[in-house]
């Protein structure tokens, strides 16, 4: 016992200087830039996690919905008589269901106008581009549009972007990104979503 006691503490002696050294030579302060993609479930979940971590702290924070947003959802009901938050939906639904992609490409536009004045706003600390990455997928929004937005953003402003299969461009330009992977899905097994676990 007395051995493997000492092989921890030593190996956790390691970890310790490798932690230390990665926190010392972190001195860059700004926003970020960070995806949620992948096809498991989490990403819009953990983007709202950050929308309540940053409206704790009493900073001004803005969603688009550019998906979902018909859809009930536990997170925006919970949050959404805080000051600070500006939620915007694009209310179309999914697009599988719609399937009239001129409306939709009209609807995403007239969100995406919302979505730029959120990005030049200096005090918006946060700003959450839920489903975006579908935008781009059916070309409802150009890649060009978006990088210049996203680029030209206040400095300390953090975004977020969530959906499946993001562009290869906005990957590149991130800060972080996390691919959400579906091991297994109770959907895909017959069981419906369930309103305060999945919704």
């Amino acid at each position: 016992m007395t051995d493997r006691n000492t092989r921890h503490k030593a190996s956790m002696e390691k970890l310790k200087a490798r932690v230390d050294e990665k926190v010392a030579s972190a001195t860059e302060q700004r926003g970020l830039l960070l995806i949620n993609t992948g096809n498991g479930k989490g990403k819009t979940t953990a983007a709202w996690g950050t929308v309540t971590r940053s409206l704790g702290y009493g900073y001004k924070v803005g969603v688009v919905q550019f998906i979902k947003g018909l859809w009930e959802c536990g997170e925006r009901n919970r949050l959404e008589d805080d000051p600070n938050l500006e939620v915007v939906i694009m209310a179309t639904g999914f697009t599988w269901e719609t399937q009239n992609r001129d409306a939709d490409t009209q609807a995403c536009q007239a969100v995406w106008k919302d979505a730029e004045c959120m990005l030049a706003d200096p005090d918006t600390y946060l700003v959450v581009l839920d489903e975006l990455t579908y935008m781009l997928k059916f070309g409802y929004l150009d890649i060009a549009t978006v990088k210049a937005a996203l680029e030209n953003r206040p400095s300390e402003q953090t975004v977020i972007i969530t959906g499946r299969n993001a562009h290869r461009e906005l990957v590149a330009m991130a800060d972080t990104v996390t691919e959400m992977q579906e091991v297994r899905h109770a959907f895909n097994n017959g069981l419906q979503a369930r309103r305060g676990i999945d919704f």
